[in-house]
């Protein structure tokens, strides 16, 4: 037996609700917005630790936070569907309900990895177009339902109601189009002269000027990856207009014609919490973050535009696509979501410029809402006139593309591919020649020779293929690969080729509206040899045996080196190949980041900080912005095996003579930036066959074992560095073993918690990490081959004196658990704590 309906009034709709049920739909909202807020925000700081922490993000994730927001939230919203009477309660439960079970499918798409983003994006059009034409089928069985069960009143729809909407009642006191008539009228132009709906482009103006911020503070990437994040947000928007639809906005309004005042404050507070579930679920770990901030009070704008579009007998449910679609494209589309990443969150980076641009989102959504409110919502509001609205569209999108084109950053900036070659050099049966760095340089040309010939004759081909289709391609020599640009189609076209062994995706940070502000020092120059140089015996070195590193050599690649800073720059090298800036292609050493300057001070500094004052040193900028790639890293290797002029070619103009004799490495290259274990490897091998020392940080992942997993700290010829503190012990960050393939790592240990060196500017700062310990080995080896030339490039002796001169170190552990004792001690102390004093000893008497 059909219930008896609640009195209704001329317009169709309840008179009034139950005041219980409008507190349960208060609440309801309530716990909607504040559930979903956290549950983003908390699966998003789960994979950033475990990404801080060097483990593998959990796959499962995001489909387990996205079932649990379906979950917590859609059963009130199924409640708030089923049970009240009062039409506008059902119809806000019905919305919630729809977007939390959108959210469920949208969301557990982040299980696919973040570094295939394009395969992301176009999965997301797909699912977002699938749910659209489901729900767009809906309403014709939802009539079929007794109306306590979610059905209409059969007063409220016609059969040849378009879509399924409800038919208003046609009234001698509507305004003009809202009767039957007028909205038939309407509906017939809209099918053939849509593109005359003053709302329309109305809302495709609000939607330009949510993309303002976008265009001035983000930055696109590649192609396929923009038109990909367009049809996604394309498909969102038409979920958003089957979600929010004429019946959505009829029953919130208080029907036929609309009270516009009740429309825009309820429209705009339950359609808003329908859009932060939509938004919940648009876009990589992290792209969700600004679109839940700058999406959902677009509702306002919405519910004021569907309050004017009654009045003209408009029926289109284009406003919302449009609005919502174009809302969404800017963080799809203008930020990568890979590096909202607390990696870039310590500078002014991309973490914080995505910020921005949603904050003034918000600032222009509000806005908008409040505008348009003002001007379409009142009781006796301005009928919108479409050459009105065709100029403010007009106007919007010209100011978007200003806007991109002069203070934004305007083209594309996606991703490129390392194309890794099957056929390495054969670097076997190089002599080992004369003792000291005449054998060395021997080597070094040795080596360089056999990598070129080995690249230009596999290359070729393929490098004039890849030119022919405008794939701009970069060729290596040290590791024999190629750069190029391309997406998923591009990958797997060459993957396919027999002269391939593998493509990687080689990330490019995206620029910024402005450079990141210079990171300086404020801590006071020591006044004598630092905590750290003493703990190691360099001071003794200094003053005993009267060896300062002179003759030596250190390389850098990192973040740059300060040049000028009063430490550092007596002892540069000079000349015009001892500094190289792939970036930015300065022609100075210079540091913006100051992690270079700090790592280069503790190796060669003076004044008391660095461990073989006596040095020289040459640069390389390498991780600019504490982001790189395969490809940026084997610049700066390939500059230290083989140095060349600016502008020089890599290939032609190397001079192996120039090659400095230890290299510091205070960096890792994880899966997020495109390596797999053994992408530099051929380039270790190299270097090592070269005769020059690579000295490399263990990592900052740790307690946990079996951290030592990111090139090049596994490899076996790479001399992994790990951290202690002044009482030596292991800090709990240093990475530990054992390595890939059961290696003991790491080998050597020295002080990386609270290490004072050189920051730009010209002061000085006290930092922590496997990084601050790395060049302070560098330093002890150019000590050594400082005291005895002849150990010069002769990596298996200075390794073994190194191991065998070292201090005992205390082993700190995760808990006292078994498993975390890492298989030994080896693999959290290696052979101990470095011993300058004894080392260098060693090698004179050698």
């Amino acid at each position: 037996m059909r219930p008896e309906p609640p009195p209704t009034g001329s317009d169709g709709t309840a008179r009034s609700a139950n005041p219980w049920a409008v507190v349960a739909a208060v609440l309801a909202g309530g716990w909607t917005v504040a559930t979903i807020v956290l549950l983003q925000v908390a699966g998003w700081s789960v994979d950033q630790v475990r990404l801080a922490s060097g483990l593998d993000r959990w796959p499962w994730l995001w489909p387990v936070v996205s079932l649990a927001g379906v979950l917590l939230v859609g059963l009130p919203a199924l409640l708030l569907a089923l049970l009240p009477r009062s039409p506008a309660l059902r119809a806000t439960g019905r919305a919630w309900l729809a977007g939390a079970l959108a959210l469920g499918a949208l969301g557990a798409l982040r299980a696919l990895p973040p570094v295939h983003h394009e395969l992301y994006l176009a999965a997301l059009a797909a699912t977002a177009a699938g749910l659209a034409l489901v729900a767009a089928r809906l309403p014709a069985r939802r009539r079929a339902l007794p109306e306590g069960l979610g059905g209409e009143p059969e007063s409220a729809t016609t059969p040849d109601a378009p879509g399924g909407e409800p038919e208003p009642p046609a009234t001698p006191d509507a305004p003009d189009g809202a009767g039957r008539t007028g909205r038939r009228a309407g509906a017939a132009g809209g099918a053939g002269g849509r593109r005359s709906d003053p709302i329309t482009l109305l809302a495709v103006a609000a939607g330009l000027a949510l993309l303002l911020p976008w265009a001035w503070l983000g930055a696109l990437g590649g192609l396929l990856e923009t038109v990909l994040a367009a049809l996604a947000a394309a498909a969102l928007g038409a979920l958003a207009g089957v979600l929010l639809d004429g019946r959505f906005w009829c029953r919130l309004g208080g029907g036929e014609p609309p009270r516009p005042a009740r429309l825009v404050f309820l429209g705009g507070l339950v359609g808003g919490v329908a859009l932060l579930l939509l938004a919940a679920g648009t876009g990589q770990s992290g792209a969700q973050l600004p679109a839940l901030l700058a999406v959902p009070p677009v509702a306002f704008t919405l519910a004021a535009l569907y309050a004017a579009a009654r009045r003209t007998g408009t029926r289109s449910a284009a406003p919302v696509r449009w609005l919502v679609g174009l809302a969404l494209f800017g963080p799809l589309a203008l930020a990568d979501p890979e590096e909202v990443s607390v990696l870039l969150a310590t500078t002014r980076d991309v973490p914080f410029w995505v910020a921005a641009a949603a904050v003034a989102g918000l600032a222009v959504a509000v806005l908008l809402a409040v505008g348009y409110g003002v001007l379409l919502a009142r009781p006796r509001a301005i009928t919108p006139s479409r050459r009105v609205a065709v100029l403010a569209a007009g106007v919007l999108l010209v100011a978007v593309g200003v806007v991109d084109v002069v203070p934004g950053q305007p083209g594309l900036h996606g991703e490129r591919l390392l194309v890794v070659l099957r056929e390495q050099a054969d670097l076997a049966g190089i002599p080992a020649g004369t003792p000291g760095r005449a054998g060395r340089d021997a080597r070094a040309a040795e080596v360089y020779r056999r990598l070129v010939v080995t690249a230009e004759r596999t290359q070729g081909g393929l490098r004039r293929e890849l030119s022919r289709l405008g794939l701009r391609p970069r060729p290596y020599y040290l590791v024999n690969a190629i750069e190029i640009d391309g997406g998923p189609a591009v990958r797997a076209w060459l993957s396919d080729r027999p002269e391939v062994s593998r493509v990687l995706v080689s990330q490019r940070v995206r620029p910024l509206p402005a450079p990141a502000p210079t990171t300086a020092g404020d801590a006071p120059a020591p006044a004598g040899p630092a905590w750290n140089i003493r703990l190691l015996g360099a001071d003794r070195v200094w003053s005993e045996l009267r060896v300062t590193g002179s003759g030596v050599v250190v390389g850098s690649s990192d973040s740059g080196v300060d040049g000028r800073h009063p430490a550092l720059a007596d002892g540069f090298r000079g000349g015009d190949d001892s500094w190289y800036d792939p970036w930015d292609r300065t022609r100075s050493p210079n540091d913006a980041g100051g992690h270079g300057t700090h790592t280069v001070g503790s190796a060669v500094g003076r004044d008391g900080i660095g461990v073989a004052p006596g040095a020289r040193w040459v640069g390389c900028v390498n991780l600019d912005r504490n982001l790189g790639s395969p490809a940026q890293y084997l610049d700066c290797l390939q500059f230290m095996l083989a140095p060349f002029p600016p502008g020089g070619d890599p290939f032609t103009d190397g001079r192996p003579a120039r090659a400095p004799d230890v290299l510091t490495n205070s960096w890792g290259c994880p899966p997020i930036e495109g390596c797999d274990p053994r992408t530099l490897r051929p380039a270790a091998d190299a270097l090592a066959a070269a005769g020059i020392l690579v000295v490399a940080a263990a990592g900052n992942t740790g307690p946990y074992c079996g951290s030592i997993a990111d090139p090049p700290a596994p490899y076996p010829d790479v001399l992994t560095v790990g951290a202690v503190d002044r009482n030596r012990r292991v800090t709990l960050f240093s990475s530990r073993g054992p390595a890939p393939g059961g290696a003991a790592k790491p080998d050597v240990l020295a002080p990386g918690a609270g290490v004072l060196s050189a920051m730009p500017g010209g002061g000085y700062a006290t930092l922590d990490g496997t990084s601050m310990a790395t060049p302070q080995v560098a330093g002890v080896v150019a000590l050594m081959w400082s005291a005895n030339p002849a150990l010069v490039g002769d990596l298996e002796r200075t390794r073994r004196i190194l191991r065998e001169t070292a201090k005992p170190a205390q082993p700190s552990y995760r808990s006292r658990a078994p498993q975390d004792a890492c298989g030994g001690d080896a693999n959290i102390t290696g052979a101990g704590l470095v011993d300058a004093y004894a080392a260098v000893r060693a090698a004179r008497a050698g």
